[in-house]
């Protein structure tokens, strides 16, 4: 995946090598943002917890410390280039990007039990609440993939 952009036509009109990170970092904060945006939204719009279960922020919080987490450690310190201080080096940086990936796809399982479990699968589901009911799954989602 760390080269999806130089496979592009366009590829000798623009540099794309100093500006990949840049360019995919934009993309991951606006999707990040944009789900945000989506499930405050609809926390709004529908403040009763007989619309819209409140608990299921949940999985969207979880999936923010787990961005948090993982873009926290750089390549060098899990390769072990530039971290050789601290409590545990090089295994402690390892040890806490597997947690935030763990929490990553934690948070997204939960949030597919969570669309299934509580709103295909019940028998009186309303089809104007639809695209609200599934908003905190997309939230969980666009948080997810960057």
């Amino acid at each position: 995946m760390s080269g999806f952009l130089e496979n592009m036509r366009c590829s000798e009109c623009v540099d794309w090598g100093e500006k990949r990170n840049t360019i995919a970092s934009i993309a991951a904060g606006v999707l990040f943002f944009t789900g945000w945006w989506i499930i405050i939204d609809a926390a709004v719009k529908y403040p009763h917890s007989d619309d819209f279960n409140h608990s299921y922020h949940a999985c969207g919080v979880i999936a923010t410390v787990a961005f948090l987490m993982i873009n926290a450690v750089s390549n060098g310190q899990v390769r072990g280039d530039s971290y050789s201080e601290g409590c545990l080096g090089q295994t402690g940086a390892r040890i806490w990007l597997f947690i935030g990936f763990m929490l990553a796809f934690g948070s997204l399982i939960a949030s597919m039990w969570v669309l299934f479990g509580g709103y295909v699968i019940q028998e009186a589901w309303s089809l104007s609440l639809v695209a609200l009911k599934i908003c905190g799954n997309k939230q969980q989602n666009m948080s997810f993939y960057f």
